[in-house]
């Protein structure tokens, strides 16, 4: 299998290189960008997360990928697609998702991302539909769901902890492949 590599404007979609992990994790994995995801991740999680990462592009061909910029090839964080796994969850549903270090924060790269990924994820990994999480506190995250024109799924709301123990509670959005393609997102 090639080598994945999708360009937009500004961005990079790629498969990870070893030597992507520590500018990933420096730029993300701190308390800022960490608040909604769990927090800070200590070595094990970081190894299992990268494990993960790597597990879902062997099994289905994407994954969240690195996102680096063009200009200066930095890496700002990840974005892409998954197959939904968390207990509880829509299981197997096809997800996106991102993260993106701080500084890379309201500059438009996670729309422009998630964008692409959800182009990808219609146009080569036919999708019918497409679903992304988060909680009710993160409402950057769900805002840019909002303006990729996704719309909340109540339906598909699930208790999971692990992000938000607050609430212990993650929101579903989703978008049908007839709303993508009718929609100016």
């Amino acid at each position: 299998m090639a080598d994945f590599r999708h360009e937009t404007e500004r961005l990079i979609l790629r498969d990870w290189r070893e030597g992507d992990w520590a500018p990933f994790w420096t730029g993300t994995n701190t308390p800022a960008v960490m608040r909604w995801l769990g927090g800070v991740a200590n070595d094990a999680k970081r190894v299992g997360a990268q494990e993960r990462l790597l597990t879902y592009e062997r099994e289905h061909g994407h994954t969240f990928w690195v996102v680096e910029r063009k200009e200066d090839r930095a890496i700002l964080g990840f974005c892409g697609l998954k197959r939904s796994n968390q207990a509880g969850g829509p299981i197997g549903a096809m997800e996106v998702g991102w993260r993106l270090r701080e500084d890379a924060w309201g500059q438009g790269y996670a729309r422009e991302a998630a964008s692409a990924a959800l182009d990808l994820a219609f146009d080569r990994f036919g999708a019918e539909e497409v679903v992304a999480l988060t909680v009710e506190g993160n409402t950057a995250s769900w805002g840019l769901m909002k303006r990729l024109g996704m719309e909340r799924r109540e339906d598909l709301d699930f208790d999971n902890d692990e992000f938000d123990p607050d609430t212990g509670r993650i929101i579903v959005y989703s978008i049908a492949r007839e709303a993508w393609r009718s929609g100016d997102a």
